[in-house]
């Protein structure tokens, strides 16, 4: 698995928890992501959005047109059934390869 691939994969899962809760539009996405990482994972619109339309493309995200808290049109994300279903196995396989790596980078060095 190549770093984007990697990458990839992980936007994908994080973004279909994020509106796992309720819809959002894109910019309140990124800002969640910002926002539950402490800043840790900043996601740029280049990213973020090729993003959004890959998951709508695969049935994984559903989205309709309306307005944001400002009055501005935004096009809001759901999760779909199969986004539900997809975002359960792949934290699933989340879970199992990142304990794995962090056992092995939490052994002492001999």
């Amino acid at each position: 698995m190549s770093g984007s691939d990697l990458f990839t994969g992980t936007l994908d899962i994080l973004i279909l928890r994020t509106v796992s809760a309720s819809p959002l539009h894109g910019y309140a996405i990124g800002k969640a992501l910002r926002d539950g990482s402490e800043g840790v994972l900043s996601v740029e619109e280049g990213a973020l959005y090729p993003a959004l339309h890959r998951l709508e493309r695969k049935g994984l995200l559903g989205a309709e047109w309306g307005r944001t808290e400002t009055g501005r049109r935004a096009k809001f994300y759901r999760i779909t059934a199969a986004g539900v279903a997809h975002l359960d196995a792949e934290a699933t396989r989340w879970a199992e390869y990142s304990g794995a790596v962090t056992a092995i980078l939490g052994r002492t060095s001999r």
